[in-house]
């Protein structure tokens, strides 16, 4: 029997983030800034600057330095959980048959249980640096707004979070665990906003969506001077403090003699995924053959069926417009299980990859993904996200194609958090409550075409 194996045998640490836009401008899509809806012009900064550290703003727009230093009260705060360890896979490639090798990086050890206060934890500290004393945020499942709750009582910040209806009430525990670290958690849309009242009036049972969910959030920063909007996914600076994950996989491949030859993610907005596969762009540039595979559900296929198209990141249209892959700012997913995947548009960084062909994308429906969560569970014994579990479908999915063409391959993914809140979810599953959704192309077409279809003037 091929026991679990742990790969790391040191608290060896990145100090820098992986910067990938010096890269992206040297692709054949071109990597655009935001846009100003109003001129059609690259957003000036100091729009940004509004409603963002100043600090993060600056990171977002970096097209030169290569790497960037971790400030060293945000290693303090990473060295609680960092490095991650990564394991190989044995019991499931013998649960497969299959002869490729499977490791997974797993991110679920944080506090928060996910990836996700690789991010939050810099973005407190830069807005603590200036003086910002409240933060305000949405979330979809929840994993979120409970790292930007866990990281803002560190620097002493105030947390308000918008989670998004459906989540809110399916995943009751990390409401409490937002809560337990002394955040306020809205159920969205709430009578709370301008924009969430509106919606709310006309249906107090709306399920909500990451799009109305961040119109709030950004209406109550826009609001106050000492209030501003944290983003949890999507963004340029958000993918970039993810990549300290890729930074660590690298290390711990090269003290393995490890070449990987597939990586794989989940894939909503982009972090986790990014995360993962940006520090190894330069040498799939430079043509070394890593497949890179984006996972997410049918029920909201950005990648998969959406269109590269100028869109806002919000239904109320507060934000800038930015080139992506989108299925439409008013789209409304179904209430899907996996909540952290419930994003109308995917990050540009990871979009314009996808463009370029450098990014693979496959959708699944929420069934087979429980199925493999299970599978997953009873041989590795973590019991997964049901996010993860999208890439875990298909990193099984991948050996089995490898050894139909009597290959073998080595396969990385990331499991980006633990599923310990996610069981009432698994207890529908038992029950026989779980229901596959595929988003119709019709009603995708519907939502893009209320776009205007624009061009930015440089």
């Amino acid at each position: 029997m091929l026991e679990r194996k742990i790969i790391l045998q040191d608290r060896e640490m990145p100090k820098k983030w992986f910067n990938p836009n010096p890269y992206l401008a040297k692709l054949k899509t071109p990597f655009l800034p935001p846009m100003d809806p109003a001129t059609s012009k690259p957003l000036d900064p100091a729009a940004l600057e509004q409603i963002f550290a100043k600090e993060l703003v600056a990171q977002d727009g970096n097209m030169t330095d290569k790497m960037i230093n971790i400030p060293e009260e945000v290693l303090k705060i990473y060295s609680l959980w960092r490095p991650t360890p990564m394991y190989r896979a044995g019991r499931l490639e013998e649960k497969l048959g299959t002869k490729s090798k499977i490791y997974y990086k797993y991110e679920g050890v944080s506090a928060a249980g996910s990836h996700k206060p690789n991010t939050a934890v810099p973005q407190a500290y830069y807005n603590a640096r200036q003086g910002i004393k409240h933060l305000t945020t949405e979330t979809g499942a929840g994993q979120w707004g409970s790292a930007l709750a866990y990281s803002c009582q560190y620097f002493d910040i105030e947390c308000k979070v918008f989670m998004v209806r459906c989540s809110y009430e399916l995943k009751p525990y990390r409401r409490l665990l937002m809560q337990t670290w002394g955040a306020e958690c809205i159920p969205s849309p709430s009578p709370a906003t301008r924009y969430g009242k509106a919606i709310y009036d006309s249906d107090p049972n709306h399920p909500g969506a990451l799009g109305i969910a961040i119109s709030e959030a950004v209406e109550i920063a826009a609001e106050r001077a000492d209030t501003n909007y944290t983003l949890g996914s999507v963004l340029n600076h958000v993918l970039l403090h993810q990549t300290v994950i890729g930074e660590e996989v690298k290390l711990q491949l090269k003290k393995e003699g490890i070449e990987p030859d597939i990586l794989i993610g989940c894939c909503g907005g982009g972090s986790n995924l990014g995360g993962l596969i940006l520090p190894f762009l330069p040498e799939k540039m430079d043509g070394k053959k890593i497949q890179m595979i984006a996972a997410e559900p049918a029920a909201c296929p950005t990648l998969t069926k959406g269109e590269y198209l100028w869109d806002f990141g919000d239904g109320a249209h507060y934000t800038p417009l930015i080139k992506m892959y989108t299925l439409g700012n008013q789209f409304v997913p179904a209430p899907v299980h996996a909540g952290g995947l419930r994003y109308h548009g995917a990050s540009p960084i990871i979009s314009q990859l996808h463009k370029e062909g450098i990014l693979d994308a496959v959708a699944f429906q929420q069934k087979e993904v429980f199925e493999a969560a299970l599978t997953f569970a009873r041989t590795e014994g973590f019991v997964p996200a049901l996010e993860s579990a999208h890439a875990i479908k298909a990193a099984m999915e991948e050996a089995k194609k490898a050894d139909a063409e009597g290959k073998v391959k080595t396969i990385v993914f990331g499991l980006s958090g633990h599923g310990h809140f996610d069981m009432e979810s698994y207890q529908k599953y038992f029950e026989g409550k779980i229901e596959d959704y595929e988003m119709p192309d019709k009603a995708i077409k519907e939502n893009l075409a209320g776009l205007e279809k624009r061009e930015l003037v440089m």
